[in-house]
């Protein structure tokens, strides 16, 4: 489905928005509750890598297709490895095939786990024969998607001694790894992590609890984007939200005060409010923490008329698409002057933006939300827009409904 964005020029939007459960959290918690039956998920989220997830967790079938869900591969890796009663082909989409996933594999093979290659070496899909005599010590590079680490620290409870994994050289994502930790310490697991060390202790079972899942962060970023374009005096409710969040994508709220955007936390909420201009000619930040996010920073940098230097990105070489070069095209084709190296993006500022082009999303969701925003200041069209449902089900509904028309082409 091709669509058309356009909007009323110099409206104010007030609006409420209620945004599904973190796909981060919600994918985390589905292995630990088929690790822990004790287990209940609220505000589970409604993404197709969620949908994914749930399925593959169900399924009896040998074969489990992921589909594009890259957090669901990197996850179900582990978690087929240590389940001594199956064997699994675990693949997905041609793209999930070029998805490297060596690394996790070499890590789970040096604890003992029987996995081997059913085509390319180093990529999906893969074989994997569950067993329990699994060893507790490994080490990782610490500078590779820390969906690897968490991947293990996700079943290192239920291993015989824990696992103790050794993180070398420089560590990245530290976020997504505490939110791990903070998951499993939640459940009255035992971990520690200390200098390159992560300790994760054994558990048998748990109390029977409730987990609530907070609403996704990244997709609060495109709302992000909005407020910054919108008329001063703007806002937008978002719920679910925390103050003191596990996700890193959080930082959004520090960020986007250089856009005029204030952030007001009210119980289980934020207010997003245009209070005034954007206050900055150059926006730098490293990103390594929060590389989600990246995609519609630099949108509305563009949108904005200011530049940026974006670095720390070098995850999103290899995420849905090469992020960093869909960047640069689509933003060329806009009429930006920007450029991009294997981790880093430079963009120039500039006043104009191309009207009525038409934004390829590489079967990557954050391509076609990244992008949507522009429409508060061109008619703007978005290729594929069904893609948004891999993280986002009722994304365009929530356009309509502060103001963005859609029309199908």
């Amino acid at each position: 489905m091709d669509i058309l964005l356009n909007v009323l020029r110099d409206t104010k939007i007030n609006e409420e928005i209620t945004i599904s459960g973190s796909k981060s959290e919600s994918n985390r918690l589905l292995i630990l509750q088929n690790l822990f039956s004790e287990i209940s998920i609220e505000n589970l989220s409604d993404s197709d890598d969620s949908i994914h997830m749930q399925h593959a967790l169900s399924t009896k079938d040998e074969v489990v297709d992921i589909g594009h869900a890259g957090t669901a591969m990197r996850f179900l890796t582990s978690y087929f490895a240590v389940k001594s009663d199956r064997e699994v082909v675990l693949t997905g989409s041609e793209r999930m095939q070029n998805r490297p996933i060596e690394i996790l594999v070499n890590a789970l093979k040096d604890l003992g786990a029987d996995i081997s290659y059913e085509a390319k070496v180093g990529y999906p899909p893969i074989r994997i024969k569950g067993k329990n005599n699994i060893k507790e010590k490994v080490q990782i590079n610490g500078n590779v998607s820390s969906q690897y680490i968490s991947s293990l620290l996700l079943i290192a409870s239920k291993l015989e001694k824990g696992l103790e994994i050794e993180l070398v050289g420089k560590i990245t994502s530290i976020p997504y790894i505490n939110m791990t930790l903070s998951l499993l310490n939640q459940l009255a697991i035992e971990t520690s992590f200390e200098g390159n060390i992560i300790k994760v202790f054994p558990k048998e079972a748990i109390q029977k609890q409730t987990v609530v899942v907070e609403s996704d962060w990244s997709s609060a970023s495109y709302f992000y984007s909005i407020i910054a374009s919108a008329a001063i005096g703007s806002s937008i409710k978002l719920s679910a939200y925390k103050e003191e969040s596990l996700q890193g994508d959080s930082c959004l709220a520090e960020i986007y005060t250089h856009f005029g955007v204030a952030t007001i936390f009210g119980k289980d909420c934020i207010t997003l409010k245009k209070e005034g201009k954007t206050n900055a000619e150059t926006l730098a930040i490293n990103l390594k923490n929060a590389p989600d996010i990246a995609q519609t920073i630099a949108v509305t940098c563009f949108s904005e008329g200011i530049s940026c230097n974006l670095t720390g990105l070098h995850t999103l070489k290899i995420k849905e698409t090469d992020r960093l070069e869909a960047l640069k095209e689509e933003l060329t084709n806009l009429g930006a002057l920007i450029s991009v190296t294997n981790d880093s993006l430079h963009l120039e500022r500039s006043s104009e933006i191309n009207e009525n082009i038409a934004i390829k999303t590489y079967n990557d969701h954050r391509m076609a939300m990244a992008f949507a925003p522009l429409a508060l200041k061109v008619p703007i069209k978005i290729l594929n827009a069904e893609v948004v449902t891999k993280s986002f089900q009722k994304f365009w509904d929530d356009m309509q409904q502060i103001g963005i028309k859609i029309e199908e082409l």
